[in-house]
């Protein structure tokens, strides 16, 4: 396990990060690469063009009834106990246990007809981090035809390109499990295992870990006195990278993994303590919350795809996780107990903090899971999985807040205007940071989906 511990902050301000390259290294001068990277975002920043996005990834699948999409009118069975409230955008309500995000209803788009072709975790996880379930496995291990697309954060991390000193794309979070099984769709896919995600997760008592790093046996960064020995020790991680890749390519995969292991500056981007403590409490002391503040940290930095998992597993088994938003049975209970005023604290700190620092305009931010929830509760005061139509929220990166997209039935049954797929919602999102088309299929890819025009 990596420990992170609190680093020292330069002002650098004053600099170029071309400058800074050409002057033949940053030693000479005193700045490190944490410096760097902060000049080269404060560099990207002046630009003012949408260049990020942060996936609040909603595993298990919220209730559309009881977050964004209540239907106050509909019989008892189906509407459940919560009211619906005003928002700071006329005309715009949502759920009474999300009052902080009902005052900044004006920065988000609500999109209320979002439908999947699947009810099942691991096939409708995949249609939602790759926009098709070419490839999917479901919980019963059928693996449904197709090359396995790449997720959303590959395509990033693919288009814009390796950097040595962060990754494009990072997840926050465990691998995605149904059961003890694990879905296809967060990986590089038919990119290949270069372009899948590095990880990162927080632990309450430890902080910030490289899960990645805890598998190479016997090996610290204080033990890595060269690339070579480090290379060594990745070797022997099986399955790590795609052998078959060019020399060039597994070389950068290393220097990347190097600068990571053993710059002592790097490390401070993962140290959540240089925050003020005020701000560590306005997002939650709780894990979700703390992962939130990790990722505006890893987008101001320049990672381009932040990926925020709420949890690793759906269906909870003992000792695996806390079943995320699949909540079967009990559902009011854990809903009103724990994930509302998470979510709702969470997402609003991380919506005020990026706005604050001049970011929200350059950054997209998706809250969303994979499928809803029945609208018609279960004999265990449950609801199950309803893939037909759910909602989700979307805001920054110059796109359109304070309205909502598409409508549901009268029992948010499904949708009767507007019916939009998660491609459709990433296809959005990707374009917006300047993914489109052509920069598609110069990756060998094909869009999965259609840009929503009330958006852009």
């Amino acid at each position: 396990m990596l420990t992170l511990g609190k680093q020292t902050v330069r002002n650098c301000a004053t600099f170029s990060r071309r400058g800074l390259l050409q002057a033949g290294g940053l030693g000479v001068i005193g700045l490190g690469l944490g410096d760097l990277l902060r000049l080269e975002a404060q560099e990207n920043a002046s630009s003012g063009r949408p260049k990020s996005i942060i996936l609040l990834w909603l595993w298990g699948g919220p209730s559309q009834l009881d977050t964004f999409d209540l239907k106050p009118n509909s019989p008892t069975e189906y509407r459940g106990p919560y009211r619906p409230v005003s928002t700071n955008v006329p005309g715009i309500e949502v759920c009474e246990l999300l009052p902080k995000l009902a005052k900044r209803a004006d920065k988000y788009a609500i999109i209320r007809s979002l439908n999947s072709s699947s009810n099942d975790h691991g096939i409708a996880g995949t249609i939602g981090l790759t926009g098709a379930d070419f490839g999917a496995t479901s919980l019963s291990g059928q693996v449904l035809p197709g090359e396995l697309l790449p997720t959303h954060g590959s395509i990033a991390s693919k288009v814009f390109g390796f950097e040595p000193t962060m990754p494009r794309f990072v997840t926050v979070g465990g691998l995605l499990h149904q059961g003890h099984r694990r879905i296809s769709g967060e990986t590089g896919g038919s990119l290949g295992r270069l372009y899948d995600p590095f990880r990162l997760d927080y632990d309450a008592e430890q902080g910030v870990r490289i899960p990645q790093f805890d598998l190479i046996d016997g090996v610290t960064p204080g033990g890595l006195d060269d690339r070579a020995s480090l290379r060594t020790a990745l070797n022997q991680l099986s399955g790590s990278v795609d052998r078959s890749k060019a020399f060039g390519q597994l070389d950068q995969y290393y220097q990347q993994a190097y600068s990571l292991l053993t710059s002592h500056n790097a490390h401070e981007v993962f140290d959540l303590e240089q925050e003020a403590d005020s701000l560590r409490t306005s997002y939650g002391r709780f894990r979700f919350g703390q992962c939130c503040l990790l990722a505006r940290r890893l987008i101001e930095t320049g990672v381009r795809f932040v990926q925020v998992n709420w949890s690793s597993h759906v269906e909870p088994v003992e000792d695996t996780g806390d079943g995320g938003w699949d909540m079967h049975d009990r559902h009011f209970q854990q809903f009103q107990d724990r994930h509302a005023w998470m979510l709702d604290q969470a997402a609003s700190a991380l919506l005020d903090d990026l706005d604050q620092r001049g970011l929200l305009d350059e950054t997209i931010v998706v809250a969303v899971g994979e499928f809803g929830r029945t609208p018609k509760i279960n004999v265990k005061a449950g609801r199950d999985h309803w893939q037909q139509c759910y909602s989700g929220i979307v805001a920054g990166g110059g796109l359109r807040g304070g309205q909502v997209i598409g409508e549901s039935d009268a029992r948010a049954e499904y949708p009767v205007s507007r019916p939009l797929t998660p491609a459709d919602l990433f296809t959005t999102a990707l374009h917006q940071i300047g993914i489109g088309t052509t920069q598609l299929t110069a990756a060998g890819l094909t869009p999965q989906g259609q840009v929503i025009e009330e958006l852009v």
